[in-house]
């Protein structure tokens, strides 16, 4: 699939525009204003919206289903898109690179870093990500820098299973002593109060009631336990968010709820300790919830809708 262009001289910053957007969807140039994708329905849409672009911005081009017959072969056309994912990868490794130097040292010299070293881990890896969407031919490049990533990856993972070893255990909590109560958390639930109320009535009490008061100076009524507020029976200890600390102490192993804690933690703690990729759409769409209602039970119904469904997603994956 081949676009052919030709755009007005100014302004120039379009021409840099246009140029990008050829970078992002992995064309390669085969002539100067002529840019070559793998056939295909996505190569056609990709392209067919850019030549929307450009005609907007007063320039022309066309789109042709081509066939080299002489001058380029396929082979030829094809070590052009490697080349440029490799050259892809390769800014990737640099990268990569100068963070695996950090890790490679003792932990005590760069674990306090650790919340900044995992998110540019993170980083790395949504940037591999969109380039292996574009790496229309499995160019040599990727195998390296994904080794250089999962090498880094693992050695945060052993710091901080020595940390956590050195963190007190929390306590469980006999699930009998907590049912038919009724919850208190502070008004305006967003993420963590959201996922905890959903544990609560589908793990741990389905006959949970929910109460929602001031962040401060509230005294807890008999039968009432609070949960992710100041004082609470329940609340965040040490790095873990409420949600994990309840999952902890009063539900059993369950590693689609596992799943559902990491994104949480993710979201709430804003460390990326588990860089699950889930983190960012799920917190979008609580964002939503909550800009959409300021009544907390509706938060609470309509986001339990999400964990719900999360669960299941989880559940049937482990399967």
């Amino acid at each position: 699939m081949l676009l052919a262009h030709q755009l007005p001289p100014k302004p120039a910053y379009f021409r840099v525009k246009v140029w990008r957007r050829l970078q992002g969807l992995g064309a390669v140039a085969i002539k100067n204003s002529l840019y070559a994708l793998p056939a295909g329905e996505q190569a056609q849409e990709d392209f067919q919206w850019l030549l929307r672009e450009i005609t907007e911005g007063g320039g022309e081009a066309a789109i042709f289903e081509a066939r080299f017959v002489d001058g380029l072969t396929d082979q030829e056309v094809r070590a052009l898109f490697d080349k440029a994912r490799d050259a892809d990868y390769e800014g990737l490794a640099i990268d990569a690179r100068g963070v695996a130097e950090v890790v490679a040292g003792e932990p005590e010299l760069w674990c306090a870093r650790g919340s900044e070293i995992r998110g540019q881990v993170t980083r790395l890896r949504r940037r591999l990500a969109e380039i292996v969407a574009i790496d229309f031919f499995g160019a040599g490049g990727r195998e390296p820098v994904e080794g250089l990533l999962t090498g880094i990856e693992a050695r945060l993972a052993k710091a901080e299973r020595s940390s956590d070893q050195e963190e007190t255990t929390m306590e469980t909590k006999n699930i009998t002593d907590v049912k038919g109560r009724t919850w208190v958390t502070r008004r305006g639930v967003q993420v963590d109060r959201i996922a905890s109320a959903w544990l609560i009535q589908r793990f741990i009490d389905p006959e949970a009631r929910f109460k929602f008061v001031p962040d401060k100076g509230y005294v807890p009524e008999p039968g009432e336990l609070r949960f992710d507020m100041f004082e609470a029976e329940f609340t965040h200890e040490g790095d873990h968010c409420t949600f994990e600390v309840l999952l902890a102490k009063l539900v059993p192993p369950d590693r689609a709820l596992q799943a559902i804690a990491e994104i949480v933690h993710d979201i709430d703690l804003k460390d990326a300790k588990f860089q699950r990729e889930e983190a960012a759409g799920i917190r979008t769409l609580l964002a939503g919830i909550a800009a959409a209602t300021d009544d907390d039970r509706r938060r609470l119904e309509r986001g339990s809708a999400v964990f719900e469904d999360l669960y299941e997603y989880f559940r049937k994956k482990r399967d």
